[in-house]
């Protein structure tokens, strides 16, 4: 009897130890910041990036502006041809301090759709990708005279070839980029625990300032970073954030009562790395 309660108590705690590590995996990891509001610069309640995607002529035609006469910096992920089609334009842009990212050189998604059956992520390998990347960068450097150092992901989409072979390209982004930013996603980015190398872009296109305001107001409850993501920038249409709605926005963050900080993604991103970096010590 005595022999059994000793093999039971052994089995017992080996069991126990078995299932603590388990359960160690399966914890959120300990974050910077603890559970400490995030500490945005003083009056400020949450940080919005004003995000557009491909160089449509729009944006250099009506949105940006609209955003100069705001004194409002926003991020611009542009596609090579539609940049060059306005290029004095964007150096225009790049002086008046607004930040121009790397979209790729051509813009590869998904051949479900059929603008890219041709051009199709499932047909990438990794190297292909990163050549993707490192040309547009290399362009961007050559007719602006800046690096690019934030990057979005076309079509939101992050990996390249097909089944047992498909592989995640966001290692290639964080060795490449201070940012990577997605597309359609469903939230603001918790900025003590956020990985930069896939942030959260919540859809700008076609929403009421009622709407913008909403998730303005979410991400300010939870002190958090709301990245915008847009296409066109006019008066409605497929794809277009109504610059009705953006000129309310603007207004609606230069009340010092609602703690709005409107800022280029790569700002913001710096700002938050420096906070976190102090925190850890």
């Amino acid at each position: 009897m005595k022999r059994y309660t000793l093999f039971s108590t052994l089995w017992m705690s080996i069991f126990l130890l078995s299932a603590s590590m388990v359960m160690a995996q399966y914890q959120t990891p300990e974050r910077s910041g603890g559970d400490k509001p995030f500490p945005w610069p003083e009056g400020k309640r949450c940080a919005v990036s004003l995000t557009f995607d491909d160089a449509r002529l729009s944006q250099i035609d009506a949105g940006i502006p609209l955003l100069n006469q705001y004194n409002i910096k926003a991020t611009f992920y542009i596609s090579p041809r539609s940049f060059l089609r306005r290029i004095e334009g964007w150096k225009a842009a790049a002086a008046a301090g607004h930040e121009i990212g790397n979209h790729t050189m051509s813009h590869p998604c998904t051949g479900n759709y059929a603008f890219s059956r041709d051009n199709a992520l499932e047909d990438y390998d990794l190297d292909r990708i990163a050549k993707e990347m490192d040309d547009a960068n290399r362009l961007i450097f050559e007719r602006l005279q800046i690096p690019a150092v934030s990057f979005a992901y076309p079509c939101g989409q992050k990996f390249v070839g097909r089944g047992e072979n498909l592989k995640s390209y966001i290692p290639l982004v964080s060795q490449k980029f201070m940012t990577g930013r997605g597309w359609l996603d469903e939230s603001a980015n918790d900025p003590w625990f956020c990985d930069f190398s896939q942030l959260l872009g919540m859809e700008s296109d076609g929403k009421s300032f009622d709407e913008l305001k909403k998730r303005v107001d979410n991400a300010a409850k939870e002190r958090r970073w709301l990245i915008l993501a847009g296409h066109e920038m006019g008066s409605g249409g497929n794809q277009t954030t109504l610059l009705s709605s953006l000129k309310k926005l603007f207004q609606y963050a230069q009340d010092p009562a609602n703690g709005v900080w409107i800022d280029t993604v790569a700002s913001v991103a710096e700002y938050i790395q420096t906070v976190r970096a102090g925190a850890s010590r």
